[in-house]
C-alpha cells in the first residue's frame, strides 16, 4: 500500500467507510451498549461493505469460492467464539458470537458452523451473495500473488469491559482449506480486562506461530509494559525478525489505543467519549 497506488478518491471512500463504522461503535457505547455489542456492530458494518475483505467483500479462493472466518473474545471472562471456512453465513461475526454465547465450544468450522448458525436463527445466504466483480477480477489478475486483509475492532465500555473481534475473507487464491489467524484466539484476536484487547491483520501463519495477540497481552501482564510498547515489541521486532508482515489495533484497560504495523499502511480508526477521533490509512 502506498499513496501513489491509491488515488485520493479511493482513499476518501475507505476513510468515509471507516468513519461510519467507527461512529456505529461509538453510538452503541454511548447508548449504554456493551463492548461486545459495539465490536459486533462495527464488524457487521464492515462485513456488509464490499470495500473490505470480510463478508460481502471477501476475496476468492483458487477454486473461485469465498471462505470466511471470524472470532470474538470478551475480556471480563475470557470467553470466546469463532467460525472458520464458512461459505453461506452472511455475517460470520454474528456466528462467532453465537458460538461463544450459545454453545459449549470455542470454534466451529465449515458445514457444521453453518448448521449451527441456522439452528440459532442466523441469516444464511446463497454463496453467490459474496460475489463481487471487483474481487473476482482481482483473482483473475493475481493468480500468482497473495492478497490478504482483515477487519477487526476493539472496544471498551462504561463497565470497564474490553472486547475484541476479527473477521476476514482470507487470502486471495488460497488453497487446501487454509485457515489463518483471524478465527484463532490468541493469534488474531484476544481480550483480557487485566491488560488489553487486540485484533490483528497480516500474514496469518506468522501470527499463529508467534501467538501475536496473546503475546502483546502477556508482555503487559508479566513485564508490565504499556500497550504501545508491547505492541511495538511484538509487531516491529518479533514479527520483523521472523519475516512476518502485518499490524494490530489494541486498546488497554484504560482505553489507551495502540495501532502498530510493520507495513506501509493499515486502514484504522479510533474514537472515544471525550471527542478524540482519527481515521488513517498510511
Amino acid at each position: 500500500m502506498s499513496p501513489d497506488q491509491m488515488p485520493e478518491a479511493v482513499q476518501e471512500r475507505y476513510k468515509n467507510a471507516l468513519d461510519s463504522a467507527l461512529q456505529a461503535g461509538l453510538d452503541t457505547l454511548e447508548g449504554g451498549g456493551s463492548s461486545l455489542d459495539a465490536v459486533v456492530r462495527v464488524i457487521m458494518y464492515l462485513e456488509d461493505h464490499p470495500l473490505f475483505n470480510a463478508g460481502k467483500g471477501a476475496v476468492f479462493t483458487s477454486d473461485g469460492k469465498n471462505e470466511l472466518d471470524a472470532s470474538v473474545m470478551t475480556g471480563h471472562d475470557l470467553n470466546a467464539g469463532a467460525v472458520a471456512g464458512v461459505t453461506d453465513i452472511k455475517n460470520p461475526i454474528l456466528a462467532a458470537r453465537a458460538v461463544m454465547e450459545q454453545s459449549g465450544h470455542v470454534m466451529l468450522a465449515g458445514r457444521g458452523a453453518s448448521l449451527f448458525a441456522e439452528a440459532v436463527g442466523l441469516e444464511l445466504v446463497d454463496p453467490a451473495y459474496f460475489f463481487t466483480e471487483r474481487r473476482f477480477e482481482s483473482l483473475r489478475r493475481i493468480r500468482e500473488m497473495e492478497k490478504h486483509g482483515t477487519v477487526g475492532c476493539v472496544a471498551l465500555d462504561r463497565a470497564g469491559n474490553l472486547c475484541a473481534g476479527t473477521s476476514t475473507g482470507g487470502i486471495s487464491n488460497k488453497r487446501y482449506g487454509r485457515v489463518g489467524d483471524s478465527p484463532i484466539i490468541g493469534a488474531g484476536t484476544y481480550a483480557n480486562n487485566r491488560t488489553c484487547g487486540v485484533s490483528a491483520t497480516g500474514q496469518g501463519e506468522y501470527f499463529i506461530r508467534w501467538t501475536v495477540a496473546h503475546d502483546i497481552s502477556a508482555l503487559m501482564e508479566y513485564k508490565e509494559m504499556d500497550v504501545e510498547s508491547a505492541a511495538k515489541k511484538v509487531v516491529l521486532e518479533k514479527l520483523v525478525e521472523a519475516g512476518g508482515e502485518g499490524g494490530v489495533v489494541c486498546l488497554d484497560a484504560l482505553g489507551r489505543p495502540a495501532m502498530v504495523t510493520n507495513t506501509s499502511g493499515m486502514f484504522r480508526a479510533y474514537g472515544n467519549s471525550e471527542g478524540e477521533r482519527m481515521v488513517a490509512i498510511f
